[in-house]
């Protein structure tokens, strides 16, 4: 694997090839606007061809024994561990993110190789108890097919492994389209690790390319037998919708408007620390990103104050320096987009307390006080590193103002972990951490999402069946 200007090609097949148009675009280095390599623009035709040979290749992969299909994992996961400096410094260029972030990026990407390589060998299935004396059910664990699946740029190699290591592992084959603003650490990598790897043809395939283009035609592509989404919730809406006029399977996960609650008895300086992390991880471009602050009245002043003081002692600047604390946002369209959010939010009378500047794709950590629930910073999931506080009277309308909103992930602050423990359950999210930022837990069980149940019976005893369902003419 090349680490200087790279270049991204479609994976099919088993082989590495242009796209069929003969277009390429460049990859950028987030930080600096360098071009850093070239990926291929894939489309249509593209997809038509990975989703055939996947088709082609998925029974005798499915075929293989577990062990066999969890030595392909294991070998993936040592590709990665073999080149993980390299791929980490690949990461940062192609995402902008700081060195901890990529390092965390690229383990949990083995990581959940390596867990999904053991599931697949652990579990088959379950042995059922029997409606009726005399008979054993079973059911057995069997792939679902070819899994499209579509990933972000914000956490591209284990957003991708989330999907593509179960898929794998359970014997389905895949099609993967990265996002077009890392190709190559979302896709071209993981191309090559399969490839190293010694999976057969056909059974990891990588099309690059832009959303309207490859990914439109691998979402609507009727040979697939899932496709599993991670993006915006705009995209993951028109998919859904276009996914029911065909009832074809789709898994998504979109984002939301996540809610960091601080109650009257919290741990300001504990709290206050958190939400660094739970609003400014990776810029707070991740769809887990603490977007809304709910504080109550009688500790807001407090909690504005460590919030701002930590926010604008913050380095910004370009990763690879290696002091920079926060890098670059990842386009210019996403700079845009926060700082329009911001901009109409205090046009309708929210005060930055710090922040709301940038230097090119540079954004400045911005505390927002006196944000109330009509305004966009509220409304609308920021992605950026913006924390926008909301202050309430009591508990109750905490709580109230909290759900209402898509979420994902939220937490809670009090000192008093029973009252944390009982506001979290009220809340409507997928997950609630008490005093903790997210703690990102994630879901290393997968085989439910990438396999189907079959039921098999079997009599164990001789069967009496009525006489009406013998052949009519030995009755």
């Amino acid at each position: 694997m090349t680490s200087q200007f790279p270049v991204a090609q479609l994976y099919i097949d088993g082989t590495f090839r242009p796209a069929s148009s003969g277009r390429t675009a460049d990859v950028v280095e987030k930080a600096t606007g360098a071009v850093i390599g070239t990926y291929a623009l894939g489309g249509a035709v593209d997809v038509g061809r990975a989703v055939a040979a996947a088709r082609a290749a998925q029974p005798g992969w499915a075929a293989l024994g577990a062990p066999e299909r969890a030595a392909g994992l294991r070998r993936m996961a040592e590709f990665f561990q073999a080149h993980h400096a390299e791929l980490v410094e690949q990461s940062m260029r192609e995402t902008g993110g700081v060195r901890a972030k990529a390092e965390d990026e690229v383990s949990t990407g083995i990581r959940q190789l390596r867990i999904s390589m053991i599931q697949a060998s652990e579990n088959a299935g379950d042995l059922l108890p029997p409606y009726k004396a005399g008979k054993l059910s079973m059911s057995r664990a069997v792939p679902l097919g070819v899994i499209g699946v579509i990933t972000p740029w914000n956490y591209p190699v284990n957003l991708a492994m989330r999907a593509v290591a179960p898929a794998l592992a359970f014997g389905n084959t895949v099609v993967l389209k990265p996002a077009e603003l890392t190709p190559i650490i979302g896709g071209q990598v993981l191309a090559e690790a399969a490839r190293d790897a010694g999976l057969p043809p056909g059974v990891f395939n990588v099309v690059t390319g832009d959303g309207p283009d490859a990914g439109h035609a691998l979402a609507e592509h009727t040979g697939l037998n899932l496709l599993d989404f991670t993006g915006s919730r705009e995209v993951g809406l028109a998919i859904a919708a276009s996914a029911a006029t065909t009832l074809r399977p789709v898994r998504l996960e979109l984002g939301g408007s996540n809610a960091f609650v601080v109650l009257d008895d919290a741990d300001i300086d504990l709290a206050a620390s958190c939400a660094m992390v739970a609003s400014l991880e990776f810029q707070g471009q991740t769809c887990i990103s603490a977007g809304r602050h709910i504080v109550t009245r009688a500790v807001a002043d407090r909690y504005l104050d460590a919030l701002t003081r930590r926010a604008a002692a913050l380095r910004v600047g370009d990763p690879m320096s290696g002091t920079a604390e926060l890098g670059p946002l990842i386009s210019t369209r996403q700079r845009d987009r926060v700082h329009a959010l911001v901009t109409a939010s205090v046009e309708m009378g929210a005060e930055v307390l710090t922040g709301g500047t940038f230097d090119g794709l540079f954004y400045r950590p911005t505390v927002l006080a006196k944000v109330t629930p009509d305004m966009p910073a509220f409304t609308e999931e920021i992605f950026g590193p913006v924390l926008p506080v909301t202050v309430v009277d009591d508990q109750e309308e905490a709580v109230t103002v909290t759900n209402g909103l898509p979420m994902l992930m939220n937490s809670v602050f009090s000192a008093d972990l029973v009252r944390g423990l009982s506001v979290a359950e009220r809340l409507d999210a997928g997950e609630v951490h008490v005093n903790d930022a997210h703690a990102r837990h994630g879901a290393d069980d997968q085989m439910a999402g990438f396999t189907k149940r079959q039921w098999i019976g079997l009599q164990r005893t001789p069967l009496t069946l009525p006489s009406w369902t013998a052949d009519p003419a030995t009755r």
